[in-house]
């Protein structure tokens, strides 16, 4: 297979030393299956948004019976590649996407990611999304495996050039035109940072979530509430009982009360390590839920803001309003 493997590297007009950096890889593996590319200036009369003209121009150049498209943080295993094919043949899958393993490095990503990841466990059923009578679908931007005569039926990156969320409309085309889905956990076939600074998280989180939940509004505010009740009300609850408690008195119901409080807090360290159980993201910072919680709800909040009055709506810098 090694000799079959084509790599195409696509720097999207990037204004950092991110060209520079692959093209310097280039020349020190001096491996001719890697291929850098820097990419062309997006149709000004087209509206092209995320990485989907960066994809189009990627399979152009390409040759290959089956596309997988990565983004730049994934960190593949060993045998990755081998894996998820035989996988896809056996099954006979014309698009696989999954989950590799969350890394956090930052505060901010141990604040949020564990609490996103666990929401998301919550909300999706793997067996109605992977159904194709279902008309339930959802996918995993940095890990999407097609099968090449998938992809173009469905006419690629191309047919959702102006979608933010592309990776779960191409999953949508693909369902549409009765191809097979899979989507699931792919822990053993590689590890993901997705963002390394609270700022990039706050910019990524808030780009996807609202589009990510079809612009429900009740069921996104709904989601906001649950999150914000389970994880930080119970934090406030016990700072507030405790402060007004030291400044007047406890009373018998005080008491009650922050005994309460204390329990629930307590409860989230067991629903911390059954998140860590999906999503191999281990329980470590549980005590900043609270904060988190906060944080999550905020980017869900930020995210309905965002979308529907593009005031600050972001990625890359660039914004999507209009794009």
């Amino acid at each position: 297979m090694g000799r079959q493997l084509e790599v195409w590297v696509v720097d999207d007009q990037s204004t950092d030393n991110t060209l520079a950096i692959a093209q310097s890889l280039q020349v020190t593996l001096a491996d001719p299956r890697l291929q850098v590319m820097a990419g062309k200036p997006r149709p000004t009369d087209e509206i092209w948004v995320g990485k989907n003209w960066a994809c189009v121009q990627a399979v152009q150049q390409a040759s290959g019976d089956f596309l997988l498209f990565l983004d730049a943080d994934v960190r593949l295993k060993p045998g990755a590649i081998s894996t998820a094919l035989e996988f896809v043949q056996r099954s006979q899958i014309d698009l696989l996407t999954c989950w590799p393993t969350l890394i956090c490095g930052c505060l901010a990503e141990w604040l949020a990611q564990p609490l996103i990841a666990g929401i998301l466990a919550a909300g999706l059923d793997f067996a109605q999304i992977n159904d194709p009578q279902s008309e339930t679908v959802f996918a995993v931007g940095p890990f999407m495996l097609f099968r090449r005569t998938a992809y173009e039926q469905i006419g690629g990156h191309q047919a959702v050039g102006n979608q933010v969320v592309e990776d779960v409309e191409l999953a949508r085309l693909i369902k549409q035109k009765g191809l097979t889905l899979h989507c699931g956990l792919g822990h053993e076939l590689g590890t993901l940072q997705m963002y390394p600074t609270g700022a990039a998280l706050w910019e990524g989180w808030t780009k996807n979530w609202y589009l990510g939940s079809q612009r429900k509004l009740g069921l996104t505010l709904q989601t906001a509430l649950l999150i914000f009740w389970i994880c930080t009300l119970p934090w406030l609850a016990a700072i507030g009982l405790l402060i007004k408690g030291s400044l007047t008195g406890f009373t018998p119901l005080d008491g009650i009360a922050i005994a309460l409080a204390l329990a629930n807090i307590l409860l989230q360290y067991p629903i911390r390590r059954a998140i860590a159980q999906l999503s191999a993201i281990p329980p470590r910072y549980w005590w900043l839920t609270g904060m988190g919680g906060a944080f999550v709800t905020a980017i869900i909040l930020g995210s309905i803001i965002k979308t529907e009055t593009g005031w600050g709506w972001t990625w890359r810098g660039r914004p999507l309003k209009g794009a």
